[in-house]
């Protein structure tokens, strides 16, 4: 029977090697092989591994341990990282006024005071240079009257007209037009603290685009259309025993209505691109219906046209198609800015700049070459 190593002392892993080696001294260190690192014997509290004297104690006092190497538990996974919230599905309702009905009622009382208190700063200002503004007011009457030869000049019907219309109604128009940006920020202030926190961004383009598109309807109606239908109207008849004579309070009545009426005329890209806004119509709804759109822009242009003719029909008409085209168009970039798309601006620019300098290159041809003259009306190159 092979004999026991420990009884003799030799602590485990000291084992006399095969082969009749030299054997070691009894007491002393066992040497440890790479292989055996993770094996320790392990004594009592009052022992150590290095004391020469522990081989003589006996097997009981003793215990062969295999020590695995600690491993720390995996941690746990750490929770999702929140995804940042998508511009629309940011808190909305964050910044939006909770306002009861006096209160709006309140509101709305404070705006109107603010509007009025701008229009009647604009009002005294316009009243300053009354003069002037019937000058320019009466200018078209007097090149129609001076064009078909007839003394140019207005009458006066009652005693008041002319007090009323030069000193009242000449100043408020023009306020109107002045104090537009005025009264339409007010209006953007009362409804915007019921808008959503990203639909407030549009204060700023909302307050100068509409009020831009107004006066710039205005200024189209005092060059271009009221001038003509104007003229039209004036030369009916005449020569064949009719002589115009021409009241200022119909007149201005007329001016009025013609101004105002292609200043809200103008307005129409801002409501079609608030249509696209609240998500009511889409631009390719808007396109695939644009027959039935222009029949209604010409339905309309014939209420606001002076006159029956098709020539000023076509004038008010046409500019309101490209309105309406325009709005579609900015309804369409409101898209693409939903979608994360870009439109290509550059080569919009490019084409742009192209067709203003062939049209600045040919009106020079037309001055220099062919003795045109540049006027400030329609069709501004004249012989």
């Amino acid at each position: 029977m092979a004999e026991d190593p420990n009884s003799r002392g030799v602590p485990p892993g000291s084992e006399e090697p095969a082969g009749g080696g030299v054997s070691k001294p009894e007491g002393s260190v066992p040497e440890v092989t790479p292989e055996q690192v993770d094996e320790r014997v392990v004594h009592d509290p009052y022992n150590y591994i290095d004391d020469p004297y522990v081989h003589d104690q006996p097997e009981t006092d003793t215990q062969t341990l295999t020590v695995v190497p600690s491993v720390a538990p995996p941690a746990p996974p750490s929770p999702p990282k929140p995804k940042d919230p998508e511009p629309e599905e940011e808190d909305d309702d964050e910044g939006m006024l909770r306002m009861s009905f006096l209160d709006h009622l309140e509101e709305l009382r404070s705006r109107i005071i603010s509007a009025l208190m701008g229009l009647g700063v604009a009002f005294i200002l316009a009243l300053v240079f009354a003069n002037e503004l019937w000058g320019l007011v009466v200018a078209p009457a007097m090149e129609a009257l001076t064009r078909i030869g007839v003394k140019p000049e207005l009458v006066i019907i009652s005693p008041m007209e002319g007090f009323s219309i030069i000193w009242v109604k000449v100043p408020l128009v023009a306020a109107i037009f002045v104090a537009s940006p005025w009264v339409l920020y007010q209006v953007w202030s009362f409804i915007a603290p019921g808008l959503y926190k990203r639909e407030r961004q549009y204060a700023a383009p909302f307050v100068i685009s509409t009020a831009g598109l107004f006066i710039t309807g205005g200024l189209f109606a005092y060059f271009v259309a009221f001038r003509f239908g104007l003229a039209f109207l004036l030369g009916i008849g005449h020569g064949q025993g009719v002589s115009p004579m021409v009241s200022v309070n119909e007149y201005f009545d007329l001016f009025v209505n013609v101004m105002l009426g292609v200043g809200l005329v103008f307005e129409l890209p801002i409501l079609v691109f608030f249509l696209v806004l609240l998500r009511i119509v889409t631009p390719s709804f808007l396109i695939a219906n644009s027959r039935y759109a222009i029949l209604c822009i010409v339905i309309i242009a014939a209420v606001v046209t002076p006159t029956p003719d098709v020539f000023n029909l076509a004038l008010f008409a046409l500019p309101m198609i490209v309105l309406y085209f325009i709005g579609v168009f900015a309804g369409y970039l409101l898209v693409l800015k939903r979608e994360n798309r870009r439109f290509p601006w550059g080569i919009v620019l490019f084409i742009f700049i192209l067709f203003l300098a062939l049209l600045v290159a040919a009106s020079w041809i037309a001055v220099v070459k062919y003795g045109y003259r540049l006027v400030p009306v329609w069709p501004f190159l004249v012989r």
